[in-house]
């Protein structure tokens, strides 16, 4: 496949580099925060204010802009970028998280604790879930107006060459810690079979739509936490020769270090690696440090909605007394639009008066705070001064 990625500089004793993505609508520039624009928006901020915080690219969900408002009508518009206003890079994802996550009951979060548990009967075999796995694919009802649907790797590819990404992710299957250890077994086997299917479909659809700009496929690693099938996932995932590989499926806080680590240790040095579904401090620290070069999540807006910020001594919560009569901004130390123009106290104001501008300033703020963070992360790796940052941020902030 095409050659996306270039390796900077390398972090000493370490995974970790800095690197450039190459796409049709520019340069990524790694480690780098990808902002998620689930629905072609970032909930309440406009993309020139995406632009204006530093956000090197955007993340859409195919899941939800293939029910709505559907993916030939992103097409006809000229694509996902053209569509959104957005003239940078663009990812998407597969699909797959929502299909099976949404229907299995679970949220979006880096950890799941199993407690011992193996649920397979009520993951694994459809029991009161919306979403039922086959060797070929997922069949799903919309969580909108309950219709029917089927996810297959076909599909999948066909969705996101309409919705025209630069980035793309392979379709695979969504597994959890309460899965057993066989059920893990059968599912890396399906994943492994529906990235193969998605590696001749994308080449068909290119040819077909040569004159689309290109779009990169990244391969998906899943195993949970199970070395041996990481790895096995990852050496699988190798042969097919993806533009660049992510990783997925849910990952105990204390161990992710460790599995990131398994999976980089087996994927080429010279493919970009995506951690999905990442934002907090020390996970980024974490992640870049064992050789992840992108990271996209939904948390920075979505706490921000509900008035919890981000600064460099921690993160808390605008709705509280404390904010009433405080007139500096959320972090002195910011430079972002919100903080150089409106305080605590009146976004204090704005959420307890449920003013739509609250959930915008916020947003901004706290988007911009990480994608700070990991342009800052690049900063030092350069300078040969990472190591150094890491434990002065991380003492400040988790004080």
């Amino acid at each position: 496949m095409a050659d996306v990625f270039t390796v900077g500089k390398e972090l000493p004793g370490a995974l970790g580099r800095t690197g450039t993505i190459s796409t049709p609508h520019g340069e990524i520039r790694t480690p780098a925060f990808i902002p998620v624009g689930t629905r072609a928006t970032v909930k309440a901020v406009l993309p020139e204010a995406m632009t204006d915080l530093g956000a090197q690219a955007l993340l859409a969900n195919a899941y939800h802009l293939y029910l709505q408002p559907g993916a030939d009508i992103i097409d006809e518009a000229g694509g996902l970028g053209t569509f959104m206003n957005w003239p940078g890079p663009t990812f998407t994802d597969s699909g797959g998280f929502q299909v099976l996550s949404l229907g299995a009951g679970f949220k979006k979060t880096l950890s799941m604790d199993a407690k011992g548990v193996e649920a397979d009967d009520v993951i694994a075999e459809g029991k009161d879930r919306l979403a039922l796995v086959d060797d070929d694919g997922v069949t799903f009802t919309s969580h909108l107006d309950g219709s029917k649907h089927r996810f297959t790797p076909e599909v999948s590819m066909q969705i996101q060459h309409q919705l025209g990404a630069d980035i793309m992710f392979a379709f695979d299957e969504l597994t959890t810690l309460m899965n057993s250890r066989g059920y893990q077994e059968e599912s890396i086997k399906r994943t492994q079979a529906w990235a193969e299917r998605c590696v001749v479909e994308h080449q068909r659809l290119a040819d077909e739509r040569s004159d689309k700009p290109a779009q990169a496929l990244f391969g998906v690693v899943q195993g949970a936490q199970h070395e041996d099938l990481r790895r096995a996932a990852a050496r699988g995932l190798v042969g097919l020769d993806f533009d660049g590989y992510g990783v997925g499926g849910a990952i105990e806080k204390e161990n992710l270090g460790t599995i990131v680590r398994w999976v980089n240790e087996e994927l080429p040095d010279d493919k970009p690696r995506h951690l999905l579904g990442i934002s907090e401090p020390d996970d980024l620290f974490t992640a870049v440090e064992n050789g992840c070069d992108t990271f996209d999540c939904v948390s920075p807006s979505r706490v921000a909605r509900s008035s919890r910020v981000y600064a460099m001594t921690g993160r808390y919560n605008l709705n509280v007394a404390a904010s009433r009569r405080d007139f500096g901004p959320i972090d002195p130390e910011c430079d972002c639009y919100t903080c150089a123009h409106y305080s605590k106290a009146y976004l204090h104001h704005m959420f307890k008066t449920k003013e739509y501008v609250a959930a915008t300033l916020a947003t901004i703020h706290n988007e911009r705070f990480t994608v700070r963070l990991v342009d800052d992360m690049r900063t030092h790796i350069e300078a040969g001064t990472f190591a150094d940052f890491k434990t002065e941020f991380l003492a400040r902030f988790y004080a």
